[in-house]
């Protein structure tokens, strides 16, 4: 059926008609713009279904880069301690949820950042133990980088002091070389390969619930990585196949691959762009170094509150230049994560090395950067996958790890883009919320909401429109889509995002806070609305 939306304020991103009152959408892709009066003269049939906007702001449809939204779907299986303010609540949380829990049950969950916490340190082993002494216990920091777990999870997972730790992870030990309960990186995996499976109904129930979501905060389209937490790769086909194609969710998906899985691509006879307009497979998923939260990240110079530190390479160089080599042997890009600057280094004196894939190579995260690396950002089949709501949630700390010379140039996303390089804005939820407008908040503001401070490292602040671009037409270029996605525009995808305020007509962008998501609009068809 033909779509006409009606009296609405759309701003499409499209340099040709960068306005319209009024779209046409036919067979899930827009066919005519322009004034309300004439779409309802050119193209109102009996069969046509008229959707009356009132007013509303209208963008192309909202795209989150980078996000995991496997683990997104965890928060409704597990405990969830996002947001938590100190310790004690986190203990008490931990406590109550393992009393829900048969005897021996793991306790798993995620999301707890000592950057917020008002009171002493995080948990120890030993308050970890008394809070949950019949269960083992397996919560991952919210960054991902770094995991607490009790004695019971080190006793299943049969831990002596001379066991081989997974290269990139160290496990924490105190002054008398004993487990704090803090493990870093890959260490986890000595845990989680003894932690039960969710079973498939479970995973695809919250995974449901996760999408719907998804697009209750205005994303059409979401690029994400899946694999290690959705039982591998065939699963995670399977399970988004199901969702998407068969129940027709909506939300438009494209699979990162983590590097482990490649064989299983390659068995299938996958590649990337493999897939149709609602799910594709993207590219191959690699780590070059950690996170700034726990020091991981790779610098070129020393941490500046830990003068010994650089952070640690996930890989020595010859390996990952081998994984580089595994996905070009199938033509497929990568999507590195890249925090440090000598990680960004590292990865890039790598791809300088190969010719560009049929889809563009991303970088992810590029917080810390140097002059001479941005310009060897700003070539054609590179994409720098930025996450703005970083800066809400790092600073003031990250100064503390970096100095006060080396964050002028960190989370500089107005330098990358002018400087040429194509930026596209994600979230890395559940890191930052699965909320496309604090991202943009933070572009536009660098600061915390509630803050009332002028943001950090001004010159770094995007316009409205350079961030909305970040998160619209920026989006569709990881994935090889700048020609079906990102503006509405005749021929592309039918996507657009409805807001319940005008965000390029705020006196003050801390009204995008208050703003709501009044629908979400994939292929045409209303998948969201806010009554």
């Amino acid at each position: 059926m033909r779509k006409i939306y009606i009296n609405g304020k759309f701003y499409t991103f499209d340099l040709v008609k960068p306005s319209a009152e009024s779209v046409v959408v036919e067979n899930g892709r827009f066919i005519d713009m322009g004034t309300t009066d004439h779409m309802l003269l050119y193209w109102e049939s009996p069969d046509s279904e008229i959707i009356n906007l009132y007013g509303k702001a209208v963008t192309p449809g909202l795209t989150d880069s980078h996000l995991h939204l496997s683990a997104i779907a965890h928060h409704f299986l597990d405990l969830d301690v996002t947001g938590v303010t100190s310790k004690q609540e986190m203990l008490e949380k931990v406590r109550t949820h393992a009393k829900t829990l048969k005897r021996g049950e793991w306790v798993l969950g995620r999301g707890w950042d000592e950057n917020l916490f008002t009171d002493s340190g995080i948990p120890t082993i030993d308050e970890l133990d008394s809070v949950a002494p019949h269960h083992p216990l397996f919560i991952p920091r919210i960054c991902n980088h770094a995991c607490l777990v009790n004695s019971k999870a080190l006793e299943v997972s049969h831990y002596h002091p001379s066991m081989s730790i997974p290269e990139g992870g160290s496990i924490v030990l105190d002054e008398n070389r004993k487990p704090t309960g803090l493990l870093l990186e890959s260490a986890s995996e000595l845990i989680t390969r003894h932690i039960p499976e969710k079973s498939y109904d479970e995973l695809k129930r919250a995974l449901r619930q996760t999408i719907k979501f998804a697009m209750t905060k205005g994303l059409t389209s979401a690029h994400t990585n899946d694999p290690r937490f959705l039982g591998g790769f065939n699963q995670t086909y399977q399970l988004y196949d199901e969702l998407l194609n068969q129940e027709e969710l909506g939300l438009r998906c494209n699979l990162l691959i983590d590097h482990e899985y490649l064989n299983d691509l390659k068995a299938n006879g996958m590649y990337a762009g493999y897939g149709n307009e609602t799910l594709q497979i993207g590219a191959v998923k690699l780590f070059a170094d950690g996170a700034l939260g726990r020091r991981t990240a790779l610098l070129s110079a020393p941490y500046h509150d830990a003068p010994g530190a650089h952070g640690e390479a996930m890989f020595d160089q010859e390996t990952l230049y081998r994984m580089v080599q595994d996905a070009r042997e199938l033509s497929m890009p990568i999507a590195v994560h890249a925090i440090g600057d000598q990680a960004l280094e590292n990865i890039l004196d790598i791809l300088d090395k190969y010719p560009a894939a049929s889809y563009r190579d991303r970088i992810i995260h590029v917080q810390i950067l140097r002059e001479e690396l941005i310009k060897r950002l700003a070539v054609p089949g590179r994409i720098a996958d930025v996450q703005p709501r970083f800066v809400a949630s790092d600073f003031p700390w990250v100064k503390e790890r970096l100095g006060e010379k080396r964050t002028e140039l960190s989370y500089a996303w107005k330098t990358l883009m002018e400087s040429g390089v194509t930026c596209a804005g994600g979230s890395d939820s559940p890191v930052e919320p699965i909320d496309p407008l604090l991202g943009i908040h933070a572009a536009v503001t660098r600061k915390t909401p509630g803050k009332t401070h002028s943001g950090w490292n001004n010159p770094e602040k995007l316009s409205m429109t350079e961030a909305f671009r970040l998160f619209t037409e920026f989006g569709a270029y990881p994935t090889n889509e700048e020609t079906i996605k990102g503006t509405i525009s005749r021929g592309k995808l039918g996507d657009m995002t409805v807001f319940s305020k005008d965000p390029f007509k705020m006196e003050d962008p801390d009204e995008l806070l208050d703003t709501d998501i009044k629908m979400t609009i994939i292929g045409g068809e209303v998948k969201y609305r806010k009554i």
